[in-house]
Order: structure tokens, then sequence, then C-alpha cells
């Protein structure tokens, strides 16, 4: 499976910040190497923002890193416009990615939450944990 155009769910995005190793930076660096996009809506990314800028995250990151590292993603990634629809997740909360994954034609949406994995595929859409993706591009 060959993954172009990917969602990555904001769990994963801090993540993948905050561990130079293991699976989260494995999918950001997968989708990197492949010259792969990286789909956000307004929403998604606000929520990814909000949540990195968080006071818990001051001991394992500096502010101005954090801000780096979020111009970085901006700067490389697509924006998809939703329209906050209710697609029927557990979590109301995780409609947001569903519908930016389904708007913007991706290949998969990448999360370590289970509301989400629950309901793959979404319309045809896998969504896979972060142990998955990256060996999943690579066996393509």
């Amino acid at each position: 499976m060959r993954a172009d155009r990917v969602v990555l769910d904001t769990n994963v995005l801090i993540s993948a910040a905050l561990r130079p190793q293991g699976p989260p930076r494995a999918s950001v660096n997968a989708v990197r190497a492949e010259n792969g996009v990286l789909l956000f809506s307004d929403e998604t990314f606000d929520e990814l923002r909000t949540r990195f800028f968080r006071s818990k995250f001051d001991r394992y990151a500096s502010r101005t890193g954090r801000a780096l590292y979020l111009a970085q993603l901006e700067s490389v990634s697509e924006w998809v416009s939703i329209t906050g629809a209710k697609l029927g997740c557990r979590d109301p909360d995780d409609d947001k990615l569903l519908e930016t994954a389904l708007l913007g034609e991706a290949n998969c949406l990448v999360t370590g939450d289970r509301d989400l994995l629950a309901m793959s595929p979404f319309h045809g859409i896998p969504i896979l944990t972060p142990a998955e993706f990256p060996a999943l591009r690579s066996a393509s």
C-alpha cells in the first residue's frame, strides 16, 4: 500500500515531536520520505497547536522549538476545508479528522485513538496505528 495523502492525528504528531524514535516519528518520516502530502483542516491544525502549547509539554520541548515544528508542518501540508459534519465517531470531536481525510481524499488516517481505529475502514480509507503505517509503506 502506498499512501500519498495522509492525515496524522494530533496524538501522533505530538508524540513524533517529543520522541525522536518510535512509531509516531517513523510515521512522520514515512510521509516525508515518499514526498507524501500531510493533510490538515483549520480545525485539526488548531487542535494540534492548542494541545501542543499546553504547559505540560514545557519540560519536554521549548515553546520556540514547538513553534518551529508547527511552522515546518504547516509549510509542507495541504489544507482541506471542512464543514463540521457529524460522521458518527464515538467521540464527536474526532469527526473533524474523519472529515479532513474524506474531503482531502486521504489514502489513510494514522492514529492511536481507539474510537477512530474502530471505524476502519472509513468510506474506504484505512485507519492505521503508527506501528502499522510505516510497515505498509515499506511493503509497497
